[in-house]
């Protein structure tokens, strides 16, 4: 038999209770009628229903499991590239307390959500790094993600092409041979310098990879703080301004049959992209053989429940008068 619950010491602490308050009972009932006769004979019978249905409670109660079988536990998983735009645009406080400081704190909720896959970090603008190779440790990606900043890669335009190279030249890589959900989070503001789209759309496609795109913005936009100023446009000589462009980023999720979200302060649809990819259908990582027993507890909680009714609607006579 195998306890659910083999707490021994609270088990012997209610047993110890019962029986220093039934002794107590047992007392002051002898001392009330030591002058009438006692039947000692119903008196043990009544004692010994109590004990009986109080055993069982506790039998009940450690959760009793009776046989075991055994049963495969299949364990799957999701591989997941987070790219973040660094380009000096992130810093542009259209959302507070600004575009990349709301991309950080929205990141750190969204990957509390996938403990059990692997999830992998990438940072662009120009060009494009992996800070992050795919991972199962949380707290180190945190650190990652703790640690972004703009000044963290050149920033001389920015590239979506670049940081969709590296997620996809990544998973052709892998040498694990099991079957995985392949997906990329890719967050920026939208403003694309690099080529079109379309080709490597189309690569990602085939791979079976998804790009879920995250636009952080707004439509009207705001200028981007720099030191004590702002970032001056070098064509019109005044302060460069930026918005959201929606378009290369839902161009790229429609291409590979991911979807476009958006973050802003009047849009937060950062739950609806962890519910998209809980969606998604992992692979198989792996199995595990595990014995499984069933609690049996019910029977002995409804044997007790029966005795303590019949104690209570079938009371023992214990005096003779």
């Amino acid at each position: 038999m195998i306890w659910a619950y083999p707490d021994v010491k609270l088990t012997l602490l209610l047993a110890g209770i019962f029986g220093l308050l039934y002794l107590i009972y047992l007392f002051r009932f002898w001392s009330i009628n030591r002058r009438l006769e006692v039947e000692k004979r119903r008196l043990f019978t009544k004692m010994v229903l109590r004990i009986t249905y109080f055993v069982l409670f506790l039998v009940a109660f450690a959760g009793p499991s009776i046989g075991t079988s055994t049963k495969e536990v299949k364990e799957e998983g999701k591989d997941i590239f987070i790219a973040v735009d660094l380009s000096q645009s992130m810093n542009a406080t259209d959302i507070g307390p600004s575009r990349l400081q709301r991309v950080k704190f929205e990141l750190k909720e969204l990957t509390k959500n996938f403990p059990s896959d692997r999830i992998g970090l990438i940072i662009f603008s120009s060009e494009a790094f992996l800070q992050c190779p795919l991972t199962f440790d949380q707290s180190v990606l945190q650190l990652y993600i703790d640690g972004l900043n703009t000044g963290l890669v050149p920033n001389f335009g920015t590239d979506l092409n670049a940081p969709l190279r590296v997620a996809l030249d990544r998973f052709e890589s892998d040498e694990t041979q099991e079957i995985k959900s392949k997906s990329v989070i890719l967050i920026s503001d939208g403003e694309n310098f690099g080529d079109e789209l379309e080709g490597i759309g189309t690569e990602l496609k085939d791979l079976g990879v998804k790009v879920f795109s995250l636009g952080i913005g707004t439509e009207t936009g705001s200028t981007i703080p720099r030191g004590n100023g702002v970032v001056i446009d070098p064509q019109t000589g005044e302060p460069a301004r930026t918005i959201l462009e929606r378009t290369p980023l839902q161009q790229i999720a429609a291409e590979t049959d991911g979807q476009y979200f958006e973050v802003s302060d009047e849009v937060q649809e950062v739950g609806d992209l962890i519910n998209r990819l809980e969606r998604l259908e992992g692979g198989v990582t792996g199995s595990r053989t595990v014995e499984a027993s069933a609690n049996k507890y019910f029977y002995f909680l409804l044997a007790a429940l029966a005795l303590s009714l019949l104690d209570m609607i079938l009371p023992i006579k214990t005096i003779k008068l």
